[in-house]
């Protein structure tokens, strides 16, 4: 429903009149996304039950009597990471901040090769930060606000 109504919306959006001649619309991407949506819902109404097991059970679902198996302190200390990262990002830039938050992720998820974490982290902040600078043209300041630019 969520879907049929996002395209709906997306379809009867009014646009400018300058607008009506490019090839790409403000609402190109959100119809296809709707669309996207109506497609995996269907996929997921029509999709067959998993199987059960021996017992009753089915296969990957959530059972709340075994609830404290499941790895909820790394899932709240990466959202916490996440949180952490945008909150940093400003003050000392794109390069330290995703460095330090690639490092801790890992971190919390069992990597401890630190080493090798730091070499991935730096090495993965700054390719992105030069796809994003050079090839999409949007200005991310990598290096803190205090040694300047």
């Amino acid at each position: 429903m969520f879907s049929l109504i996002y395209g709906y919306a997306s379809y009867t959006y009014p646009l400018l009149p300058f607008e009506r001649n490019m090839s790409f619309l403000p609402n190109t991407m959100p119809m296809v996304l709707a669309a996207l949506g109506v497609l995996l819902a269907l996929v997921i109404i029509f999709t067959p039950k998993p199987a059960e097991d021996g017992e009753g059970d089915v296969l990957g679902s959530i059972d709340l009597s075994h609830f404290k198996e499941y790895k909820i302190g790394q899932a709240l200390s990466l959202i916490g990471a996440m949180i952490l990262y945008a909150v940093a990002l400003r003050p000392i830039g794109f390069i330290a901040a995703t460095t330090l938050f690639l490092f801790g992720a890992g971190w919390i998820l069992g990597e401890r090769r630190p080493v090798f974490m730091i070499s991935i982290a730096l090495f993965s902040a700054g390719v992105i930060w030069l796809l994003v600078q050079e090839v999409l043209g949007i200005f991310l300041r990598p290096l803190p606000w205090f040694l300047g630019q």
